[in-house]
């Protein structure tokens, strides 16, 4: 206190000296600047310490009351001292305030001097560079720093800086805030804020852009970090638009002023630049999981854009549109990769299997495959369909490919031959016609394949498409998956009957081929005399060809398919029977002979097939076939 009581001394000397030289001239300005500079020096004037107190507030008041000096030039004169040292902060920017508002009034009020005009224009210019600094940093103002800036890029802040009120305050007071103008300015000052703030998020994936990121990318650990990078940019994005969102529901900002899609317009026009560009330079070969991730980050921004009501801009973020061309690649691709697994040469002969390894096989790399498009499909379902059609043609091949396998054991049924090689193994079917025909396993291999791929694999791999399908419909609510996978179950279930039929006729034509167990002839050379005993005996050859036969499915099919041929057998047998009793409908004297030829038949195969099976045969299963229903109904 005795220092600033000396300097008092000293300076009132002063003054009176200044006042004596200048031959008792008003120069009340110079002396209250030379008050006010030693007034700062005494009390340490800096960026933290802005206010005037104690006797040196006294002396200029004193002063200026003295000689005459206006408070606006008092305040113009504190202001200009202000800017010499001014942060970004609340306590700076609520003095600037204070001190600027009685002397804009009083510039409306046409009250301002020359001088005063003078210096004001000069403190507009340097609070409006103040005022820059703090929009264009209004998400990375510190209150604690020396500059009032934040030096580290820290965590996002969902609050208001305590600046930014009476930033707006003072820039309400120098612009009229109502104007196209000053709003224009404010916006590309919060503008230039989310430009500086993606900037410093995008640093972090700047390598990945670079024109010799060739080197870069090489190996999978480094793909996914980049990927990782990348997904990280944009949830921080978000994050960036949400605080700005919060900020502004604050309410601080004037209502013209809509900074989440100010920000937003920027951020999601730069997010979609360096996606673009990095999956240029980085393109994904499928939906791994980092891949997935990222595409995940990315429709999420969007989506998050649309519940927060942002607008959308020109050139922002479209995450279907980025990923477009990649999808259909990827599908593309899997459909190659698949069809090229299917390739004949690439299939090894499975040794002793119920079912085709191959098969097995390729149909877990199909569901495998699809799953992998679970994330594409759970937010764009139109795909789909392309993924549909695509799965369709490997299904198809699965089947070309597992025919040309099996092609030697399918030759010898009738239905499956090409007609070239008909006449070669119509010639191999008369020389074997002396023994029964005996089913080879591969062919059980192959029919239970087939039946497999029907009943479990093909549904399986629709189940997982038809899950997907709830998303996916049209104006009318019709569905529009289903014609592709129909279409495939429709093949597999004629090929099924198909290769049933020609094991069932192959079976047949062989106890037809041998004279005694040709079943015509033998109810052709029955006596009406003849009894049950004796019909069984001419038919012993053929009950012990069909008892051979049927053990001989039982070893080689599936239970089912067993069934199925079992009874496709006794239909034809039957049919025999029907034809011969619709031949001779006149002349009763065969019936009896056929009546026991049916129960005999109905013996064979109901007691082995229930021999074979036991309680895993259906009722339904020993019921008569048609053809004997209705050669019974002849006989009734």
């Amino acid at each position: 206190m005795c220092g600033q009581n000396s300097t008092l001394s000293e300076l009132v000397h002063a003054c009176g000296q200044l006042w004596i030289c200048k031959g008792g001239l008003a120069v009340d300005t110079i002396i209250y600047d030379m008050v006010l500079e030693a007034a700062m020096r005494a009390q340490n004037f800096n960026s933290k310490m802005l206010h005037i107190s104690g006797s040196w507030k006294w002396l200029l008041d004193e002063f200026s009351d003295y000689y005459g000096l206006s408070d606006a030039y008092r305040k113009l004169r504190y202001l200009c001292y202000i800017m010499n040292v001014a942060t970004p902060t609340k306590d700076c920017l609520e003095l600037t305030y204070e001190l600027l508002l009685p002397v804009i009034k009083a510039r409306d009020d046409r009250t301002l001097t020359r001088q005063e005009r003078s210096i004001l224009l000069d403190c507009e210019d340097r609070i409006n560079v103040l005022l820059a600094i703090v929009f264009e940093n209004y998400k990375s103002l510190d209150e604690h720093s020396i500059t009032g800036l934040s030096e580290l890029f820290g965590p996002i802040s969902d609050c208001a800086a305590p600046a930014l009120a009476p930033a707006v305050q003072i820039f309400s007071v120098l612009h009229d805030i109502l104007s196209n103008e000053a709003q224009s300015i404010l916006r590309s000052y919060l503008q230039a804020a989310a430009a500086k703030r993606c900037r410093r998020h995008m640093i972090e994936t700047d390598e990945f852009m670079s024109s010799n990121n060739d080197n870069l990318l090489t190996d999978d650990m480094t793909i996914s970090a980049a990927y990782l990078k990348m997904k990280t940019l944009c949830i921080n994005i978000s994050l960036e638009i949400q605080a700005d969102i919060k900020i502004h529901d604050q309410n601080i900002l004037p209502s013209s002023i809509d900074l989440p899609n100010i920000a937003a317009s920027l951020y999601s026009t730069e997010l979609c630049k360096r996606l673009k560009g990095f999956l240029s330079a980085s393109p994904p070969s499928r939906p791994l999981q980092h891949v997935a991730e990222l595409l995940i980050a990315t429709a999420n921004f969007e989506r998050d854009l649309d519940s927060w009501q942002v607008r959308p801009v020109h050139g922002g973020v479209l995450s279907r549109e980025l990923f477009h061309d990649y999808i259909m690649v990827w599908i593309e691709d899997t459909r190659l990769h698949l069809l090229d697994y299917c390739k004949a040469e690439k299939l090894s002969y499975p040794a002793a299997s119920t079912t085709s390894p191959f098969v097995e096989q390729i149909y877990e790399q199909i569901r495998e495959s699809i799953n992998e498009y679970g994330v594409v499909i759970n937010r764009w379902p139109q795909y789909l369909m392309s993924l549909e059609s695509a799965i369709a043609d490997v299904e198809r091949e699965v089947m070309k490919a597992l025919e040309k396998q099996y092609m030697e054991t399918l030759m010898p049924l009738r239905d499956g031959i090409p007609k070239i090689l008909e006449k070669h193994v119509q010639r191999l079917t008369r020389r074997q016609s002396v023994a029964p025909y005996v089913v080879p396993n591969q062919l059980g291999t192959f029919m239970n394949t087939v039946k497999r791929m029907l009943d479990v694999l093909h549904c399986r791999v629709e189940d997982i498409l038809k899950s997907w399908a709830s998303y996916l419909t049209i104006a009318n609510g019709t569905t529009l998956f289903g014609e592709q996978m129909n279409s495939i179950t429709v093949m597999l279930r004629k090929k099924y009957k198909k290769y049933l039929q020609a094991i069932v006729e192959k079976i047949v034509s062989e106890t037809q081929a041998n004279r005694t167990t040709r079943l015509k002839r033998i109810l052709e050379e029955t006596k009406e005399t003849e009894g049950e005993s004796e019909m069984r005996e001419r038919m012993q050859a053929l009950r012990a060809q069909l008892s051979d036969s049927i053990h001989n499915l039982h070893g080689v099919f599936s239970c089912r398919i067993f069934v199925a041929i079992c009874r496709g057998f006794w239909d034809r047998l039957g049919q025999i029977v029907l034809r011969f009793l619709e031949s001779r409908k006149e002349n009763r004297i065969w019936y009896r002979g056929s009546d026991y030829a049916l129960g005999i038949l109905d013996d064979v195969f109901a007691s082995e097939m229930q021999k074979l099976l036991g309680n895993a045969l259906q009722d339904k299963d020993l019921d008569p076939p048609q053809s004997v229903i209705d050669a019974r109904s002849i006989l009734c």
